[in-house]
């Protein structure tokens, strides 16, 4: 299993065409360093395609997960990134809203 102790979103849309040089090169550029044990999410304009890249302490995966329908609930007006907890993270890669999933699975109002 791969371990993943940070997880952040990136809010610029990423051209999904692009394979795993070109996610990494984004991820040193958003965010100035792969780490370790971290994974780097992006979506495409449409926000219904999502891409993951995780540095593994080794080297790197690259994951894609497309909705059939609907789309992935993004931040628009945020700055440059965020961080997501695992709860948040488990919300969001199935299209749920997860900016309300608070500590301890606690859903709240925005």
């Amino acid at each position: 299993m791969i371990r993943i102790e940070g997880l952040w979103l990136a809010v610029e849309p990423l051209d999904l065409r692009a394979g795993t040089e070109a996610a990494l090169a984004r991820v040193v550029a958003v965010f100035g360093a792969a780490r370790p044990h971290h994974a780097y999410l992006f979506t495409n304009r449409r926000a219904n395609r999502l891409k993951v890249l995780v540095h593994d302490g080794i080297g790197v995966w690259l994951a894609a997960r497309r909705l059939n329908s609907g789309k992935f609930v993004w931040p628009k007006d945020s700055l440059g990134t965020l961080t997501l907890s695992r709860a948040q993270f488990d919300a969001l890669v199935l299209g749920l809203p997860w900016q309300r999933i608070g500590e301890a699975g606690v859903i709240t109002v925005l």
